[in-house]
Formats: C-alpha cells, structure tokens, sequence
C-alpha cells in the first residue's frame, strides 16, 4: 500500500540524508513501527502477557555495504549528527551515549551470535515522538536488524529472532533491562489489530479493534528523568517477590503464593507481586473483550490497570493520574484511558469511539497542563503493520525489496 503524506516526506528525508554523506542511493530501506501497549504493563520481563498494537509511527533506517569493516552511521533527525566505528573487535558504548548507541548494540549482537556482518553505511530518520513511552528505541533497532537481515542475506532469521536480537542488545549493550513487548510488536505487529502477546512463548494471538474504535495517544509533556533506574529496580523487586513465593517468575505466581511466601514478603514486594499477577489477568480479559466489542469492560479493564501501576507498583505521577482521570470522563463507559509504558510521565493511551474523538481531544487541549504549564500533544493512530522492508524506487541493490506490508 502507498505510504501517508508524511511517511513519503519522512522516506525522502532519510534518502537525502543518505546522498549527502554517503553519495548515491542505499541497497535496502527498512521501516520499523513504533507500540503502544494498551494494556499489561511490566508483565512482559515477567513473562505475562502483554496486549499492544504496532503504530503508524516509523523509524526508516537506509543501509549499504560497504565490504572494510568500517561503519558510518548519519542520523537525520539530529542535524545529521554521525557516529563511525570498526567492526574488528569489540564494539564500545560511545562517549556521550544516546542514540549511536542503539546502532552499535544490534551490531555488537549480530557480531556476538557470529552472524556476518561486514562495513555499512546507515542513515536513519524517524517520526516515532521521542522520550513519549511509544519505543522510538525499539523502532530503530528492529528498522536496523531487518536492514541487516536484507544487507546480508540473514534470510533464516525470522521476526520473532530479530526482536530476541534487538532486546538483547537493548540489555546487554544499552543496560536497559526491558522485556521482549517493544521489539517484538515492533516487528510483528498485524495491522488494524492488537498482538495478545505471550512473553514466555512468544506466542501471538492478533486481536481485531472494533472497526469504529480510535487509538489516541496523548503526551503529557511530564519529562521522564527517572524511568530507567526506576524499571531497573522494579525489575529487581518482582525477582525478589518470584524468587521468595518460590516461582521463576511471577507468571507463574497467584494472588495466594505471593500471600503465603515465608517468610513474608515485605509490604513494598507484595505490591510489586501483585501489580504483575493482577496485570497478567486484566490483559487476557481485555483481549477477549476487545475481541468481543466490548468497549465498556475494556474501559473497566484499563481504569483497574492504571490504578495498580499507581497503587501497587507505584510509576505513575500526579499529572499523568490528573491526565487519565480527565480522559476517562470526557470518554464516559464507552472507552478508556491509562498511562502506558514504563512509566514516570511519558503518554496516555485512550480506546474510544472514532465519533467522539474531536470532542475529546478539544476537552484535553484546553483543560491540561504538564506541570511545566505546557498543553498536551495528542495523536490519533492506527494499528499499523510490523516492520518490513520498503521498494523506495532509489534503492540501488540487484536484490528486489519486499514490500512492507
């Protein structure tokens, strides 16, 4: 299907960055979507179940052999900001950090799973908000690995290896220990639907979105200094609560093993526990209900899932519990709101009938304020298709592109 106005502008944004530092046009184009996750947070490193649709949010990343070992990498979206490394030995985390680092990581992974990969040249450009919770991260490293799997002929690699490949390097190279969800939609994402998602199977189910429903994702502007150190910890603490009701992940805890663990759990771990336990069982509800149409339990399912991240597992923040309060009366029982991703500020995400859509984004711009007094940003979205490679016209490899879905 033909890209949006704006994925062509994006698409050509990328092609000229690419002429500019590297000259002609690249062997293969790769486009990667970012997620929201409309409901099961945190329950993915657990290995629950996690129910997100791909978005119509792209990060597109351009690539070209280069055959010396050598890779240079230039970033559109930072004034074409560059970073170039050597592929003959071990690849460091740069200097300043950011960005480069996401490029060297899956690198660094392809490199350490004794997969080839030789020199290359990469731009990349993306339209994924940033720092917003809807996986600009995870965007780029799975747009980088399906640009490799092309590049060199990586075909025995499925969607489900490329995700495994970009969170480890988002682990092991980034420090970030995030579970599977981001990389994972991002890849495998069925567009007009939700992916109910297994973490420890990797199993998908798509789930259909009632045709008349709209996805709205709302940026709090709530900036989230603390989000990695905080997931890092949250992490730790729902090991503790696995490890002392003696399971191997809370997945496989209830309500009663996480109360009769002795010694007791501590207040706090209890909390964690059960945030992830009840989480796992509004998700697989949610998944039916969605299935079903029925907006009025999805709602109900994602008011008792914002209201555990913020009782029990303690990541939500005054103004985004104001945010989500104000979205749920404005989209009344037919619908619903929570914060989605890890948490500390970030977005909003809202399931509601498309008709209601302009009066409920009017109720938010005019009524909220992050608490630097800045207005929300509100996108309206699609589930969109996984990643894929693009046919750009301009590509310059003697390999014919598959078409992204």
């Amino acid at each position: 299907m033909p890209l949006p106005l704006h994925q062509t502008q994006l698409q050509q944004r990328l092609l000229n960055s690419f002429a500019a530092a590297f000259g002609g046009a690249p062997a293969v184009v790769a486009r990667a979507p970012g997620r929201v996750n409309l409901i099961g947070e945190h329950t993915d490193y657990n290995d629950g179940f996690v129910l997100p649709c791909a978005v119509n949010f792209d990060t597109l990343v351009a690539a070209s052999p280069r055959g010396d070992g050598q890779v240079r990498v230039v970033a559109a979206d930072f004034a074409d900001a560059t970073d170039r490394f050597a592929l003959d030995g071990a690849i460091a985390r740069h200097p300043q950090g950011g960005w480069p680092d996401y490029v060297r990581g899956v690198l660094a992974m392809l490199r350490g799973a004794g997969l080839p990969a030789d020199g290359v040249d990469i731009a990349v450009a993306g339209n994924v908000p940033q720092g917003a919770g809807l996986s600009s991260s995870a965007s780029l490293e799975v747009a980088l690995a399906v640009a490799l799997r092309a590049l060199f002929r990586l075909d025995h690699l499925g969607n489900a290896d490329l995700a495994l490949l970009a969170q480890r390097a988002e682990n092991e190279f980034v420090g970030c220990n995030c579970g599977i969800m981001d990389q994972l939609i991002s890849a495998a994402g069925v567009a007009g639907h939700a992916l109910l998602i297994d973490c420890r199977s990797l199993a998908t189910t798509p789930v259909a979105l009632p045709a008349d429903a709209a996805v709205m994702i709302v940026e709090s502007r709530v900036r989230r200094g603390l989000v990695d150190s905080e997931y890092n910890l949250r992490r730790q603490q729902c090991e503790s609560a696995a490890r002392q009701s003696g399971v191997a992940k809370l997945r496989d805890a209830t309500l009663a093993t996480l109360e009769a663990a002795a010694p007791p759990l501590a207040p706090l771990i209890l909390r964690r526990g059960r945030h992830i336990v009840t989480e796992n069982a509004r998700t697989l509800q949610a998944a039916e209900a969605l299935a079903g149409g029925d907006m009025r339990r999805m709602g109900e399912l994602m008011a008792a899932s914002h209201a555990s991240m913020r009782d029990d597992f303690a990541i939500t923040v005054p103004a985004i519990d104001g945010l989500v309060a104000l979205l749920q009366r404005a989209i009344g029982t037919q619908g619903g709101a929570r914060m989605t991703g890890g948490g500390f500020g970030g977005c909003v995400v809202a399931l509601l009938p498309a008709a209601a859509v302009a009066a409920v984004r009017e109720q938010v711009l005019a009524e909220y304020r992050s608490p630097e007094s800045e207005a929300a940003i509100v996108h309206v979205c699609y589930p969109a298709a996984g990643a894929g490679l693009l046919d750009t016209g301009q590509c310059a490899s003697d390999r014919p592109a598959e078409r992204a879905p």
